[in-house]
């Protein structure tokens, strides 16, 4: 049985742009290789150092999953590789093994890399791709401004030149404290140095080049090449001065070749441990991701498959298992860098693949001498740029719900950890999604004077009659709201008003399910043992579709009404006594 070509393209996107690619597409995509290039080098070694793995992990996953996202994934600029948050979390699920032998570690981080790939893929074939909705986005900001902080924290201690520790912000700083009498003078002149540099090299050098008659494409390069020349720098330094011999800790070597093809580790025990890792990494790496990703698409009026995304980073991590690599995803710094380098395909991916592959070939021996300061210095500069504490302020000013979500992740990411940190953030957003929705808004209505149009009473002059309720109903109806309009409907009647007729207006409702259809029943039952009849009006039609499959329409002691004025035409009595009620 041969697959559609229309449904071959689904399921390899490469074959839908790759059948336009032309000389044109590919200029625009080896210039923007070759920056992200530049930039994804230092960038890939320091955070293989965040994640706790030697140097060459970095790069073996800024290769084979680069290219696995050019034939899967649906951007047409994502970066992906190596990311700050995914190596902070790969290193404390690593952590929490206990392993010493660095074998076992690296084997560890690829068999995360499995899992997560496979868990991704698992997704993607059952398109669920939709779950990143229940990640809300103040609840993601919170946890990766968290993260940022954390990483920062965590690399002082490279800067210093200390041996500290910790998996939570105090643990982190309590033992930087202990440990500042052993600062390393040599270590952190270096780490201030660079540190320093890379943050003028974001802020002030393009705007100095350019000024000095530098052409801007070619002012945004060299910014870009920032890290690059000081990690040249600090390399030529360490070596010519001997700094590793005043205390100033070095990559050393870095094993030169291809990456090597490497296996996950069959047991039971460590699947278990890393389970929970795993799937933490997928959601938050993917969530990450799509949203990059739908930025970067929608400015060039482009579109992603979340689904797809799914196989996409789902290969790219099954990739990075079998290659020497750990966990990755969609990276923003670098996705954005592509996209304003003009990348025009995923293909410039696969050429920066190549190019990282070449350094990994050619370039290895250079960094024996690069000190590890310098890596902390260029993971402190790239995450500061993702804490966002202005978050709290909108969040406070918008929702306080929205506020305390926002709070209590960061505050838990810090205080107790990231897994703790991540597992609260998707626990918050579930339950936010379940409080806000169990409570819908019911408003009730009343006729505008001189036209057809309803609103609330409490907002706008209307209206209204004293036999006559209209409640319109902002919410899908649902096992967990149910017994929250019935109490809301059964209150608002009991009252010394002559009320005969109650309509639910029910323009939002999207669905009723079963539980909340049998208490639109049960209200039906209650309403007219009090004299009251219950009407509908609004409803969409595959609700409707649902409700004649039921007994309530054939029940119910009302009518249903196309439209809210025609309840209003056959329901208030001719008379004018309807009364205005004004807020």
């Amino acid at each position: 049985m041969s697959l559609h070509p229309s449904r071959l393209r689904r399921f390899f996107p490469i074959l839908q742009w790759g059948q336009s690619y032309g000389r044109t597409e590919a200029t625009s995509d080896l210039l923007a290789a070759a920056i992200v290039t530049i930039m994804l080098i230092p960038q890939s070694l320091a955070y293989a150092l965040l994640a706790g793995l030697p140097a060459e992990m970095g790069l073996y996953a800024s290769i084979l999953p680069l290219v696995a996202y050019a034939v899967f994934g649906t951007s047409r600029t994502l970066a992906v590789g190596p990311v700050a948050v995914v190596s902070l979390m790969t290193a404390a699920a690593i952590g929490e093994l206990g392993l010493t032998n660095p074998v076992d570690v690296a084997l560890a981080a690829g068999t995360l890399a499995f899992m997560s790939g496979a868990f991704l893929l698992l997704m993607g074939a059952l398109r669920l791709g939709f779950i990143a909705n229940f990640l809300s986005h103040p609840v993601i900001a919170g946890f990766i401004t968290a993260s940022g902080l954390l990483i920062a924290t965590s690399q002082l201690k490279h800067i210093l030149g200390v041996d500290a520790g910790g998996h939570t912000l105090i643990e982190t700083v309590a033992d930087l404290v202990t440990h500042l009498d052993n600062t390393n003078a040599v270590t952190l002149a270096i780490g201030a140095s660079v540190t320093g540099f890379l943050f003028w090299v974001r802020r002030g050098m393009k705007p100095l080049l350019v000024a000095n008659g530098t052409p801007p494409q070619l002012a945004d390069i060299l910014t870009k090449a920032g890290p690059v020349f000081a990690v040249g720098v600090t390399i030529a330094a360490t070596w010519a001065f001997d700094l590793h011999s005043y205390g100033v800790k070095i990559v050393g070597e870095v094993p030169t070749g291809l990456p090597p093809l490497t296996l996950p580790v069959l047991d039971g025990a460590l699947w278990q441990q890393l389970a929970l890792p795993a799937v933490l990494i997928s959601v938050i790496g993917f969530v990450e991701s799509v949203s990059v990703a739908q930025t970067l698409a929608a400015k060039r009026r482009q579109r992603i498959v979340p689904d797809q995304e799914l196989i996409g980073l789902g290969a790219s991590n099954i990739g990075a298992a079998l290659t020497g690599g750990y966990p990755v995803t969609g990276g923003f710094a670098r996705s954005v860098v592509n996209f304003d380098a003009g990348a025009e395909t995923p293909a410039a991916g696969a050429y920066t693949a190549v190019g990282i592959l070449l350094a990994a070939l050619f370039l290895t021996p250079v960094l024996y001498f690069l000190p590890i300061a310098t890596l902390a210095a260029t993971i402190i500069v790239a995450v500061l740029s993702l804490v966002d504490l202005s978050i709290l302020k909108r969040a406070w000013g918008y929702s306080a719900v929205d506020f305390a979500a926002v709070a209590a992740t960061i505050l838990l990411t810090l205080t107790l950890g990231v897994e703790v940190g991540v597992s609260a953030g998707v626990l918050i957003s579930i339950g936010l999604h379940l409080y806000k929705t169990s409570r819908p808004h019911v408003a009730e209505i009343g006729l505008v004077p001189g036209t057809q149009h309803f609103r609330n009473i409490l907002r706008h002059e209307v209206e209204t009659q004293p036999h006559l309720i209209t409640l319109r109903v902002d919410e899908s109806l649902y096992f967990a709201n149910a017994r929250f309009l019935e109490d809301y409907v059964l209150t608002r009647v009991t009252c010394d008003q002559p009320i005969r007729h109650v309509v639910l207006n029910c323009p939002a409702v999207n669905d009723i399910d079963m539980s909340a259809l049998e208490t639109l029943e049960e209200l039906n039952r209650r309403l007219a043992d009090m004299g009251i009849t219950l009407h509908l009006s609004q409803i969409k039609g595959p609700v409707m579709d649902k409700l004649r499959r039921a007994h309530l329409l054939e029940d119910l002691s009302g009518q249903v009404f196309l439209s809210q004025f025609q309840a209003w035409q056959a329901l208030a009595t001719p008379a004018p006594s309807g009364q205005r009620t004004a807020s």
